[in-house]
């Protein structure tokens, strides 16, 4: 293999089952471009489902002979994440690779469906669920993977456990920073579990550094224009293309080398931008007691409780 990795080094796909969140637009959806070049089925799990069946329509004009199917998942209700959950057990027995890379970035304070603060409720816990509710299908699948997509901001973040909803001093950096911080917590906490149980299968986190997405479409006018890739001759050293965002995921997702509770990112000046390669994360994720908090904290909220037998990695999560 090359020494920077691109998508050329994703090893061939065939026969394996992925599962993306937020796959119709963005990192998300170049992802999905990548893995069903690469022989994979591909499966669009979206909140809107028209969305979800035009970007398979792309993927199928760009990939002739795509296997690419579509997902109704709404990770702001937990109702219809079980849903999603069950329509998918429904119509396969085996889960090769989740990416969990759906993400929501919004200025103003909102909650989701079941009176969490969006973005903690939609980013982490709405995976968090939608990881448990598959993980029987993952743990039965030879090379199976976890990748949780979380960002740069989570940097910025801290975990509010006394309060998870953000009432007593909400900004966007705490939102959506709490959300992201999450993310990479409950990578090295799944792999942790999973190591424990002796299963095989991988929970790996990455970033995209800064690229060119619809994920800011609700900041201010004045972020949006900064963000433009119409500035590209002035912003190139700060934002990448979609593609090039989705290469950690890839690399994360794919690569035969890479191991468990790992984190990969942009390797160039600050993150931003450049070829993928492991990178840390902030100190305070690696806080295995926080860890802990957050994730029994996250059963509780969400009813989905993780069930690994030790030394067989048997199923898994159930509602209680």
């Amino acid at each position: 293999m090359s020494t920077r990795w691109s998508a050329d080094d994703v090893p061939d796909q065939g026969g394996r089952t992925v599962v993306i969140t937020g796959a119709n637009t963005g990192i998300g959806f170049e992802t999905a471009a990548v893995l069903a070049a690469r022989g994979a089925t591909v499966i669009l799990a979206c909140r809107d489902a028209g969305r979800a069946e035009t970007a398979a329509g792309r993927l199928r004009s760009a990939v002739p002979g795509a296997r690419i199917e579509t997902l109704r998942l709404d990770l702001a209700s937990l109702a219809a994440v079980r849903d999603a959950a069950e329509q998918f057990r429904a119509g396969h027995s085996r889960l090769d690779l989740l990416i969990n890379n759906a993400g929501v970035i919004h200025p103003g304070y909102a909650r989701t469906e079941d009176g969490f603060e969006l973005h903690f409720g939609t980013n982490h816990l709405g995976h968090f669920a939608f990881t448990g509710l598959l993980l029987d299908r993952l743990l039965a699948t030879p090379g199976s993977r976890v990748v949780t997509v979380s960002s740069s901001g989570h940097r910025r973040g801290d975990i509010h456990l006394a309060d998870l909803t953000l009432q007593q001093g909400y900004g966007l950096n705490a939102g959506y920073g709490q959300s992201k911080l999450a993310n990479v917590m409950f990578t090295y906490a799944l792999q942790r579990k999973l190591a424990a149980a002796g299963a095989a299968t991988l929970a790996v986190a990455a970033h995209p550094g800064n690229a060119y997405t619809e994920v800011g479409r609700h900041m201010p006018g004045w972020v949006r224009v900064a963000l433009s890739p119409r500035l590209r001759l002035v912003n190139w050293w700060l934002l990448q293309s979609a593609g090039g965002g989705a290469l950690p995921t890839l690399r994360a997702a794919t690569d035969p080398q890479a191991t468990g509770g790992t984190y990969y990112g942009p390797s160039g000046p600050g993150e931003f931008t450049g070829s993928p390669a492991l990178v840390a994360s902030s100190p305070r994720s690696y806080d295995v007691d926080l860890q802990r908090r957050l994730w029994a904290e996250s059963e509780r909220l969400t009813g989905v409780r993780y069930e690994l037998a030790a030394a067989h990695g048997e199923p898994a999560a159930a509602d209680r």
